[in-house]
């Protein structure tokens, strides 16, 4: 089936008893019993599908999970609290029984490096970055780190740079690491990372998949060889979704890949008209085909399927020209996040890398004049306008 039916039909229609609901129930209970101590204990043991605590499993949680694993052709999914909860779950699952050391992308979003810095070193696990696009640079430092495992963004943020999941991919086997994709500016709709040979997808179904700003969640999805590892941590550290985080995740799901290609569209247009712009100073955007990965692009990507993320650089502006700016928006929305059916600014500066020092942002190319933008389904003639009265 192609993910437009998938992202409706997978997951509901699980059969409860005697009748079927048409959509997945939210299904609130903490704790199941069952007729007999017998038939608890082999749930208790997996050796019978059921539930026994909420932590462990729950229906709703469930059907969400079964859903991201068909959107993703993986094996098992994880739905969690929040992205980072399920960044987080990821990585240590990836570390498991593997050398306790990380190679992450040195293009990524503030807070992952928060948790790599912050979480994972302090805990004794050794990080390094590199360059993940330059595939060169990239197996010279995994040769010196021997990583347990990779971690990059499909498309990083905020300066939409690719890497080629599937040469990274070969480049973690031959060094006996496991590749973590952080798959949220791309969703499956782009690509399907496990696919191209990566062990773990990574969402924060805040953004694109529930789509609405109205849920906070994250997924892991992965392989075989990861499924156990993953479940079991979950159930031991628990940072599972609740019931209904998950029913309006999946119903955000059903419309998803709509909504997905109207932003892609909008993307486009709107990045083009930025383009030329005489106080636009440059565009970031994966459609533009000067983009220093766009041969990894046209390979990735479907064809017109850029992603809705775009960032820019507004010419000769600091932190309060870009203030400024932004104050005068009048349909867009100053929000920190991304992935809305409404078109979405922030300034990474205060938000999104708001925890890095300013060389690090610089090391990053994040400059003071730089503002991000999150495409959405609105008419993209009208989110255009209001960037050029704001830009006036």
């Amino acid at each position: 089936m192609k993910i437009h039916t998938k992202a409706v039909h997978a997951g509901d229609r699980r059969k409860p008893g005697a009748f079927v609901p048409v959509t997945t129930p939210i299904h609130t209970a903490t704790s199941y019993f069952y007729e007999s101590m017998e038939q608890l204990d082999r749930v208790f043991a997996e050796e019978e599908k059921g539930y026994c605590y909420a932590r462990h499993d729950n229906p709703s949680a469930a059907a969400l999970e079964e859903l991201m694993c068909e959107l993703e052709g993986g094996a098992v999914a994880l739905a969690c609290s929040s992205g980072m909860a399920a960044l987080h779950a990821a990585i240590a699952s990836a570390l498991t029984d593997r050398r306790k050391s990380i190679v992450a992308a040195n293009a990524m979003y503030g807070a992952t490096v928060g948790l790599l810095m912050n979480v994972f070193d302090p805990a004794g696990v050794s990080i390094q970055f590199a360059d993940v696009c330059d595939l060169d640079a990239l197996r010279n430092v995994v040769a010196e780190a021997k990583p347990g495992c990779i971690v990059m963004e499909t498309i990083s943020n905020p300066l939409l740079r690719v890497g080629d999941i599937e040469r990274i991919a070969a480049i973690a086997n031959e060094a006996g690491a496991a590749l973590v994709v952080d798959h949220t500016f791309a969703t499956p709709l782009l690509a399907r990372p496990l696919e191209l040979g990566a062990h773990f997808s990574v969402h924060s179904v805040t953004k694109y998949l529930a789509g609405h700003g109205d849920v906070l969640g994250g997924a892991v999805i992965t392989d075989k060889q990861h499924a156990e590892t993953l479940r079991a941590l979950g159930r031991t550290i628990g940072p599972v979704l609740g019931p209904f985080e998950c029913y309006l995740t999946m119903r955000g799901v059903k419309t998803f890949p709509l909504r997905m290609e109207r932003q892609c569209a909008n993307a486009c247009r709107v990045a083009s008209w930025l383009t030329g712009h005489p106080r636009v100073e440059r565009v970031f955007f994966t459609g533009d085909p000067q983009h220093p990965d766009a041969a990894t692009i046209r390979r990735q990507f479907p064809e017109g399927l850029y992603g809705a993320m775009m960032s820019f650089e507004i010419r000769d502006a600091g932190r309060e020209e870009i203030f400024r700016f932004m104050d005068a928006l009048k349909m867009i929305v100053r929000a920190t996040s991304l992935g809305d059916v409404h078109t979405m600014m922030l300034y990474p500066v205060m938000s999104s890398h708001r925890e890095l020092s300013p060389k690090h942002r610089q090391r990053m190319g994040i400059r003071d004049n730089l503002v991000r933008l999150s495409t959405g389904i609105e008419a993209a003639e009208d989110i255009i306008a209001d960037l050029e009265q704001a830009l006036a």
